[in-house]
């Protein structure tokens, strides 16, 4: 290990590892950085599976600590987990537990909330994983609360997050909470990638991608996007396409996949992002300029679709650095 005497982040191999979840914990926990001081974190990785083990992506490891080294660790990853139906082993769950009760931070990443699931740790508390386990983790475990929209949670010193990249933003929260905005912030323009997502952002995109191109209301939708302040009712759509409201909504889901009014509220929360990303103009301003007309429409429009407001977003997405915009999402 570096000469460091910041916490102890190990986290944890085994057989079918899920490559892409541990290179997160690694890449941020892990990599030298000495700007950072001597307080930075020590990395270490201890395999809870014997011999040689075999990872997503044709390769074979072998790891320099065996789970032993959970008893020194001040921070636990699971980097996901080999399947949502895959067994934990009693001695793992004994030892995640003891960790726990030393006063470790346990920490998963997408499937690996079935790992922490099984400690029964969690019992009472509030969780999340990938949309597409959520109801399988809940079934299994009805005494927990599975949240299956945010991208990370926290429960009695216990994290979880959704898909792989959202095991990124949970990494980045960490070294918020240990180190302060300033050091993530850091960590994050060395990854490229934004400085900072909430917890409570949807796991989903926002703005989907049009099924087909080049279908009659394209030049409604550009026009729309450019004209966001208008009142733009079903109605007037379909007289802009010279088509009947019925063959309008028809041939608006086959481009779009939703419903105009879904569609339109997309694009005013998205402008609305970019407004907020420029941190000048105030809320009033941002509402009318975005189409919402009034600051209580935009919030309330904003954080159904984001799970976040509108102020909170500009807090944390704006970054300090003059010249540089946030990115919607």
């Amino acid at each position: 290990m570096p000469n460091l005497t910041g916490p102890l982040v190990v986290a944890l191999l085994y057989d079918g590892l899920c490559t892409f979840e541990f290179g997160i914990a690694a890449e941020i926990f892990g990599l030298s950085r000495p700007e950072m001081g001597p307080g930075w974190y020590r990395f270490a990785s201890c395999a809870v599976d014997e011999g040689p083990m075999r990872a997503h992506g044709g390769f074979v490891m072998m790891a320099d600590h065996g789970p032993e080294l959970l008893q020194q660790a001040d921070i636990v990853v699971v980097p996901g987990w080999k399947g949502a139906d895959s067994p934990v082993a009693d001695a793992l769950c004994r030892q995640l537990r003891a960790a726990h009760e030393r006063g470790a931070r346990l920490v998963s990443i997408c499937s690996g909330a079935f790992v922490l699931a099984a400690t029964g740790l969690l019992s009472g508390g509030a969780v999340t994983t990938h949309w597409r386990y959520a109801d399988k983790l809940r079934a299994r475990y009805p005494e927990i609360a599975v949240d299956d929209a945010s991208l990370y949670r926290e429960h009695n010193r216990i994290y979880t997050s959704a898909g792989s990249a959202a095991g990124i933003d949970l990494m980045i929260e960490i070294v918020r909470q240990d180190f302060g905005a300033t050091a993530a912030n850091s960590v994050a323009r060395r990854l490229v990638i934004p400085a900072h997502r909430t917890g409570g952002q949807a796991q989903f995109l926002e703005r989907p991608v049009a099924h087909r191109e080049g279908l009659e209301i394209t030049p409604l939708l550009e026009n729309v996007r450019a004209n966001l302040t208008m009142n733009w009712s079903v109605e007037r759509m379909a007289g802009e396409c010279r088509m009947s409201v019925r063959t309008f909504l028809r041939r608006f889901s086959e481009a779009t996949g939703q419903t105009p009014g879904d569609w339109l509220v997309a694009e005013r929360v998205s402008e609305a992002q970019r407004l907020l990303c420029q941190g000048k103009a105030n809320m009033e301003d941002v509402a009318l300029a975005s189409g919402f007309g009034s600051p209580h429409t935009l919030r309330h429009h904003f954080r159904k679709r984001l799970g976040i407001s509108p102020s909170e977003y500009r807090t944390r997405f704006i970054r300090e650095q003059p010249g540089v915009s946030c990115v919607s999402y």
